[in-house]
């Protein structure tokens, strides 16, 4: 694959994003939108020909798209080819390419002796550039199958499944609660990783294609935008809950009901619906203007409120990481293939750097109190540090005497994970539950214990990537095909 001597030719040279002083100034992409066909042809010679692409499979890409193939033909120049290819697995490249934090490259082969294959970037060219040359477009089934499925939740697993399922001929709706078709591509990924408009282009594609979206539409809920489950189940052959990991996980310590502290999600959600709406004109968000903003907690997420935090105009900024900082490299216990634990600077910490002269993250820092103002805000957050040391193979973490801090917060903001799904559904039909709270449904089948109804993604596997979600939609539909028909020719 690629030039058979291009892995030792050529050194790995990412695309870079717009430039950090100009970017947190507004809320466009980070990407520059520009690919050089010629710069992306050399990164694509450097794909070996390993024998074995881990990258593809196993602790690699969870969809299997089949990198070495397009990075080959990119690499020759045959761009149109290489998106046939990328789409056979993958619904929504120009959402992986944007966001994904790309497993694949852990586990490309060259990346044992030599930083890896620079997949994210080529995906992402390779989509943009079928786009700009109208090679998407919709392509509606020439036969309808006569049934009918329902898929609630338009996140990463929604719109695979719905993608699919129509794809076979069924018709399919889409319900979502809220007042965008999107999930968490829409109101939990900001705009500078991930444009609204690139995800309503695909949403149009598929409304194009023949899929029916409905919004604003609470199934199981009690509001004014309630839908009853039991309606649905009488009026569809089969239904798909895919609604996402939308319970977030608390820090109950002294303090938590003072105003001024947030889950990550209330954050970024109205920041994104009031710059959808008004741009920003309308007030409807939480601002970190002028204030002293602390995230707890690290990851996409976390990152996510920082840069937001910063496009704010915040005045100081903070992220309590708990675990310590990860080292440069890969450590012994953990080797090639798997997912590399290293240090890594994101987007938000860039911009951090950049803004206040240096990495927002402090590691090592347990949260033990919120500190009151005396009226019912926040004014800080009391630490202490915490040492991490191996017993037994496991690791125990120990707080450090004396080393108590008072952190100056006017906003704190909570983005520590979730723990799976709301259940005010699922309980409406009598769903089992796995132990961790998450719908009952075995990997690959989907089937929960409610006959006619299927689980996929995060309500079903727990938190995930963007990525994993797309290959449990796609999954769901082949067996929710299989069901209908007997026999499917979904892959």
């Amino acid at each position: 694959m690629g030039k058979p001597t291009g892995f030792k030719e050529f050194e790995r040279q990412t695309e870079p994003y717009r430039e950090v002083e100009v970017r947190v100034d507004d809320y466009g992409e980070i990407f520059t939108g520009q690919h050089d066909d010629d710069h992306l042809q050399t990164q694509g010679a450097r794909c070996m020909d390993c024998g074995v692409p881990f990258c593809m499979s196993g602790t690699g890409c969870p969809i299997n798209n089949l990198i070495p193939e397009w990075n080959h033909l990119v690499y020759m120049g045959q761009w149109q080819r290489a998106l046939n290819r990328l789409h056979k697995t993958n619904n929504f490249p120009e959402f992986t390419g944007r966001v994904c934090p790309a497993p694949c490259e852990g586990s490309c082969v060259l990346g044992i002796t030599n930083p890896a294959v620079t997949i994210k970037n080529i995906e992402h060219a390779i989509i943009d550039h079928g786009f700009e040359q109208d090679w998407v477009t919709a392509a509606p089934p020439e036969n309808r199958t006569g049934h009918a499925v329902a898929v609630i939740g338009s996140g990463p697993a929604g719109l695979a499944a719905a993608a699919q399922l129509n794809k076979a001929g069924h018709n399919v709706t889409v319900y979502e609660r809220a007042d965008r078709i999107g999930g968490l591509l829409m109101y939990g990924i900001p705009n500078m990783k991930l444009g609204k408009d690139i995800v309503q282009r695909r949403v149009d594609l598929l409304h194009a294609e023949g899929i029916e979206f409905v919004t604003n539409a609470d199934v199981g809920g009690s509001g004014n935008d309630a839908v009853d489950i039991d309606d649905l189940i009488k009026e569809f052959d089969a239904i798909l809950f895919a609604t996402g990991a939308t319970n977030p996980r608390n820090l109950d310590v002294p303090g938590r009901e003072l105003s001024g502290i947030h889950f990550a999600m209330e954050f970024l959600t109205a920041n994104t619906r009031s710059l959808l709406d008004s741009n920003l004109q309308d007030g409807n968000y939480l601002s970190a203007k002028d204030k002293n903003v602390i995230v707890i907690g690290g990851g996409d997420t976390g990152t996510d409120c920082i840069g937001t935090s910063i496009r704010h105009g915040c005045k100081s900024l903070v992220n309590f990481e708990l675990l310590p900082k990860p080292p440069a490299e890969r450590a012994e216990d953990n080797p090639w293939p798997l997912w590399p634990v290293i240090q890594r600077v994101d987007y938000g910490h860039e911009e951090g750097v950049e803004r206040f002269g240096h990495d927002p993250r402090q590691y090592c820092i347990l949260t033990k109190e919120f500190v009151s103002d005396d009226n019912g805000n926040v004014k800080g957050v009391k630490s202490i540090e915490v040492k991490w040391t191996r017993v037994d193979g496991k690791w125990n973490m120990e707080e450090v005497p004396g080393s108590e801090k008072i952190w100056e917060a006017d906003l704190v903001l909570l983005s520590m994970g979730f723990l799976g799904p709301e259940h005010y559904l699922s309980s409406r039909v009598g769903m089992e539950y796995d132990g961790r709270s998450n719908y009952k449904a075995e990997y690959g089948r989907y089937a929960t214990s409610v006959k006619g109804i299927y689980a996929a993604g995060d309500c079903r596997r727990g938190q995930s990537l963007v990525v994993w979600g797309i290959n449990e939609g796609r999954e769901a539909a082949r067996e929710i095909d299989r069901d209908l028909m007997g026999t499917t020719s979904l892959p």
